[in-house]
């Protein structure tokens, strides 16, 4: 059977912590019980902690973390995610996981509100992309989930580049030879539930757009079954290699 860790940064009080995991489980098609939370907050983040007794290692959003912050958990979590890499641990990393990720094996993040997303948006696929065992079997555009304030604007070596928006070029890698993906997309969520969790902070969507762009990127949601799929084909995958 196979376990994963879910590599989180979020406070104790973050309600999406719990939903998170659930939301992973259902996407990957496993149990709860299956997908293992490790809290990064913790400082204690190293290779042998994250991959004892699972299979795979998950990394989803961070709350009201940035991969730029200068927080004393950050550098333990980053030198982390390299040695997977390094060890070509298989992994799924979206959004916060996508950046850091990226950070991690050389490649540039930065904060740039043009190139910011939240909503849900059309993606299409790059040529590695087409030809990806993982992503080649999404049609192309596709619809996914979106909520980032950083960004990746130049990939790390060794990464092949698999998926685009329009206003964000870089949306999804593979990490060459190994089975190691990371989007910047959310592929664990699904509209209702990006529906939820924009309605839960609308407040401060609110002050930051403005009220009635805030409502329109909540009434402009659109349902993403190709790109929710990409969990449960991945734990496939991960699954033939146990």
């Amino acid at each position: 059977m196979v376990h994963y860790r879910l590599l989180q940064a979020r406070t104790s009080d973050d309600p999406v912590r719990s939903e998170e995991r659930l939301a992973f489980a259902q996407k990957l098609g496993v149990t709860t019980e299956q997908v293992l939370p490790f809290d990064l907050l913790t400082g204690d983040a190293n290779y042998a902690r994250v991959t004892e007794g699972v299979q795979a290692v998950l990394v989803g959003g961070s709350g009201e973390f940035g991969v730029l912050d200068e927080v004393g958990w950050m550098p333990s979590f980053l030198a982390t995610m390299k040695h997977l890499a390094q060890h070509r641990f298989p992994m799924f990393a979206s959004c916060f996981g996508f950046q850091a990720l990226s950070l991690a094996l050389g490649g540039d993040v930065q904060t740039l509100a043009e190139r910011s997303e939240v909503g849900t948006y059309d993606l299409t696929l790059t040529p590695g992309g087409q030809c990806d065992p993982l992503f080649s079997e999404l049609p192309t555009p596709f619809v996914a989930q979106e909520g980032h304030k950083d960004s990746v604007i130049e990939l790390p070596p060794g990464c092949t580049p698999l998926a685009s928006s329009q206003r964000c070029p870089h949306q999804a890698l593979r990490v060459d030879g190994a089975l190691i993906y990371a989007t910047q997309f959310h592929p664990e969520l699904d509209d209702l539930e990006q529906r939820a969790r924009f309605s839960r902070y609308f407040s401060l969507y609110q002050t930051i757009f403005g009220e009635s762009r805030a409502r329109a990127i909540l009434d402009e949601m659109r349902p993403s079954p190709d790109a929710n799929n990409l969990l449960a084909r991945f734990h496939a995958l991960v699954s033939a290699e146990v």
